[in-house]
């Protein structure tokens, strides 16, 4: 893989205007130097090589209107597209529109992509959308999925609708149901959960969540609506939005998630891999909400990707 090396030629300074203002500094240093890894940016702002209106910040602050940022000389590592962002995902993504206006897209998320690059990966959904859409001056993440996760996906095209949405996720105005394969009979119809949940590190080094009384509350329905011999389809609403929440809350029940490398149990992973499990079933099926400029209920669905139809199929006829 070829890359080609250009340096800034000196420090660069940058008035924030109202379209960028709320932003998180990360996020914008991400966006606005493409090519250069997270962790670079991180350290940059950590040491105080970036400044905003000549003093230093932390990497959480968000910009304002009339804010000059200081930016240093950084090399900037450009990727040609072909490296940068497989076909796969290209084609994946401009067939995955499920609704589009001006203020926001919903994408069909394919598994197997992280949402955004960073932490050991080159590139994800967000990275591919702005190569397949050169002509789009913002494009950012409202909410977030898992990798192997697929579904529907918030991605705002304006700066006042990603303000917009994001408060609507943060009232607790945007309903979002999953359907999950849950490993063994589940025998309940309806439970919810509301274990709390507190993000960890393990020995080794990986990020897990771990149900903890010194955790953040946290609330799943769970709905059963299929019953198998080895496992049950079920519809999971997350009340909140906590990072692995389904996922942790399905292994709670004793029945995790069919293919959940990290919260399932891998003889029972093992298992379901022979039958053709190859990801984990979770899909974020349906988002409901009233549109935040013209107050339209809107209620978009993703279907369920056709593996995993043909896998339900399967299990049916056991």
């Amino acid at each position: 893989m070829s890359t080609e090396e250009t340096q800034q030629p000196q420090v660069t300074y940058i008035e924030i205007n109202d379209e960028n203002c709320d932003q998180r500094i990360d996020n914008f240093l991400i966006t606005h130097l493409k090519g250069v890894p997270k962790s670079r940016i991180y350290r940059i702002v950590r040491k105080g090589e970036v400044r905003v209106n000549k003093g230093r910040v932390d990497i959480k602050y968000r910009l304002a209107a009339g804010d000059i940022i200081r930016i240093p000389p950084i090399r900037v590592a450009e990727r040609s597209e072909e490296s940068y962002i497989p076909q796969g995902l290209q084609a994946a993504l401009a067939e995955g529109i499920l609704y589009e206006d001006d203020g926001f897209i919903i994408l069909n998320k394919p598994a197997g992509f992280a949402v955004h690059g960073g932490s050991g990966v080159s590139s994800g959904i967000i990275e591919g959308l702005r190569l397949i859409r050169p002509e789009a001056r913002f494009l950012e993440l409202v909410h977030r999925l898992d990798k192997d996760t697929s579904g529907c996906l918030l991605i705002a095209k304006k700066r006042s609708a990603l303000r917009l949405l994001q408060a609507l996720f943060r009232n607790s105005q945007i309903q979002k149901t999953y359907q999950a394969l849950l490993a063994g009979r589940w025998e309940r119809k309806k439970l919810i959960v509301t274990a709390p949940l507190l993000k960890n590190v393990s020995k080794g080094g990986e990020r897990i969540v771990v149900i903890s009384q010194a955790g953040k509350a946290a609330e799943t329905l769970f709905k059963r609506l299929e019953l198998f011999q080895t496992s049950t389809l079920v519809e999971a609403s997350p009340k909140t939005g906590r990072t692995h929440q389904i996922r942790v809350h399905a292994a709670s029940l004793g029945h995790p998630i069919v293919g959940d490398e990290r919260y399932g149990v891998d003889e029972v992973n093992k298992t379901f891999k022979n039958k053709g499990y190859k990801r984990m079933f979770l899909h974020a099926e349906t988002l409901t909400f009233l549109h935040p400029v013209t107050e339209a209920p809107m209620r978009i669905t993703a279907p369920l990707p056709n593996h995993l139809i043909q896998l339900l199929n399967n299990e049916k006829s056991l």
